[in-house]
């Protein structure tokens, strides 16, 4: 019985399309959520600002953009492995000072799911 719920409850959850857009994302949507960064980053070219260019960020390693002075804590997260793929930026985004402890970043995170997702989706279309 248990998983004949189970089953039913996951087939129901693929068959949403409501599930499915947030998981995915609105690239135009994530265009205006990202005017909350546009004042210390760039995305649609590699120019840095108070914060690191955001172009081709998806695969990047934490702490790496050139000529950008990085917290010493993004440089040893860096070092560490973190890279920045969906997973790893939808928690960044979410609380930034949990997911790198002494980030220098002093935005304190977005917190509707949604616009986490259509960041991430505005951010991939300039990571291609």
């Amino acid at each position: 019985m248990r998983i004949s719920v189970v089953a039913l409850s996951f087939s129901a959850l693929s068959l949403c399309p409501v599930t499915a857009l947030a998981q995915e994302g609105d690239a135009e949507a994530g265009a205006v959520v990202f005017k909350k960064c546009s004042v210390c980053h760039v995305v649609d070219k590699d120019t840095n600002k108070v914060g690191p260019s955001l172009n081709h960020v998806m695969g990047r390693t934490a702490g790496t953009h050139p000529n950008f002075r990085y917290s010493p804590a993004m440089v040893e997260a860096g070092k560490g492995g973190l890279v920045w793929d969906e997973a790893t930026l939808r928690e960044y985004l979410q609380n930034p000072k949990a997911k790198v402890k002494g980030t220098k970043m002093v935005f304190p995170g977005l917190k509707e799911e949604a616009d986490i997702s259509n960041v991430i989706a505005y951010l991939k279309q300039h990571s291609q």
